[in-house]
């Protein structure tokens, strides 16, 4: 068996300084402060950034998302946090002894009357073995074994106002991420094609900006389904410090865009593809 690496403790931050606020009060605020989120949007397409920032692109939801959002709080805030936020199950058709599907009328009518978000026994069941995995991860459960679930932090950052909602917040060991997968072999790949660590240069820098203190960042990723492989990755100082270079290229970047209001795709050149085919 593997040894896991010791991960390195030092006291680094004071979990005072993070406010607990409600999802919807957080994004209600998008408005007066930049986020990752919208900082990513701009990077990939400035277009898109100023789109949705006048509401022309509604955020789309899933069950992707729905079970990745139910795992994030299950694994983060516990089981009582999940049973308040989430109803499992639905109704039992009497003909068959078994629950309605999720498309029925009557299942819809029972999610409804909920008044929370609902989960199908089968995705209750993908969430709990997420959990166990995350659980049973030796390195993981030493960097949620204290501090502080979804805390959020409002700073200044590259001369603009600025807010982050951490996953997780270790004292000690620094700011934890929850990434779901489809598989861990490949989470390296989606690291970069999500630009997981622009989101994570930019809650280190805005860290900085309130308190002075350069947080080591760790990132726990876990699959959604079998086998259910969570994993956890420590992203490196030097990656860091690229991403944070390439995000204050970006604040000046969306600062011109705005002055100018000029929102580009990032296509308007001709551009050259090259096909090399094997032999």
């Amino acid at each position: 068996m593997t040894e896991q690496p010791e991960l390195e403790k030092k006291p680094v931050f004071d979990l005072s300084l993070l406010v607990d606020e409600p999802t919807n009060v957080y994004h209600a605020r998008a408005s007066e402060f930049m986020s990752s989120h919208q900082l990513i949007d701009f990077i990939k397409c400035p277009l898109l950034h100023q789109r949705k920032r006048l509401g022309l692109i509604p955020d789309l939801d899933s069950a992707a998302y729905l079970v990745g959002r139910a795992a994030h709080t299950l694994i983060l805030e516990g089981d009582e946090a999940y049973a308040n936020e989430y109803a499992i199950g639905g109704p039992i058709n009497e003909k068959t002894g078994r629950p309605f599907g999720n498309t029925t009328k009557a299942w819809q009518e029972w999610a409804d009357a909920q008044g929370k978000a609902v989960l199908t026994f089968g995705q209750a069941d993908t969430v709990a073995k997420m959990a166990a995995a995350v659980r049973g991860h030796e390195a993981a459960r030493d960097l949620l074994s204290a501090g502080k679930a979804e805390g959020v932090l409002r700073s200044s950052y590259c001369d603009a106002p600025c807010q982050v909602r951490i996953d997780w917040m270790h004292p000690d060991l620094g700011i934890v991420d929850l990434k779901t997968c489809n598989d861990a072999a490949y989470f390296e790949f989606d690291a970069k094609r999500f630009h997981y660590h622009h989101q994570l240069a930019f809650y280190r820098e805005a860290i900085w900006a309130a308190t002075g203190l350069r947080l080591p960042v760790t990132i726990i990723a876990v699959e959604k389904s079998e086998p259910f492989r969570a994993g956890v990755w420590r992203v490196t100082d030097v990656a860091l410090d690229m991403a944070a270079a390439e995000n204050a290229d970006a604040m000046r970047r969306l600062r011109n865009c705005r002055e100018d209001d000029c929102w580009p795709t990032l296509f308007e050149d001709v551009r050259y593809l090259t096909i090399v085919s094997g032999s």
